[in-house]
């Protein structure tokens, strides 16, 4: 028998990023701006949880991080993976499907944590060598800055806090995931 936890937390997640990253027909929301394209095979890969505006998943997670395997029939794998409540916390694993939304740019995907729900998944930032992105939602309720290592200069972390607070984030409502050292 599956435990229930196990059963409502892809539910919950899934239902969450559906209500929130949907598009609003409010006019006070302007769009957000995506990258102009994204090199499928480039961008897969692990990627470092630098930060956030968690989901209720994500609260208290510790050494997130986020992996991509593009499949044969142009999905992604995408595993999620942090331990909860500390550097040696459970570890939670979460396997959501990517779907390329926008075929020209790739910059727009949609998540599926739970069929047949959807969420919007945008690439706002990705620099020149794949090694930093951001990834948004059309509400802006939910942010991630994410690198390919596990801390960003200070500089360049606070190089795309500035970027959110230009396209309209809440930055106040940012964290930082903290990652311990790898032995």
């Amino acid at each position: 028998m599956i435990p229930l936890h196990r059963f409502l937390a892809p539910l919950l997640l899934g239902l969450a990023l559906i209500a929130t990253g949907c598009r609003t027909s409010s006019s006070t929301v302007k769009s957000l701006p995506l990258v102009p394209h994204v090199d499928l095979p480039r961008f897969m890969g692990d990627w470092y949880v630098i930060a956030n505006i968690p989901t209720f998943i994500e609260r208290d997670a510790w050494n997130s991080v986020e992996s991509y395997e593009l499949d044969p029939d142009g999905s992604i794998a995408t595993t999620f993976r942090f331990n909860r409540g500390g550097p040696d916390g459970p570890v939670k694993t979460y396997h959501p499907t990517g779907f390329i939304h926008d075929p020209v740019t790739q910059a727009e995907w949609r998540m599926q944590f739970l069929w047949p729900f959807k969420s919007a998944y945008l690439i706002l930032h990705l620099d020149p060598d794949y090694q930093t992105t951001v990834i948004g939602v059309p509400s802006r309720k939910y942010v991630w800055i994410m690198a390919r290592t596990p801390t960003l200069p200070d500089a360049q972390y606070q190089d795309l806090v500035h970027f959110l607070e230009s396209v309209d984030y809440d930055v106040s409502r940012l964290q930082k995931v903290p990652h311990s050292p790898t032995p």
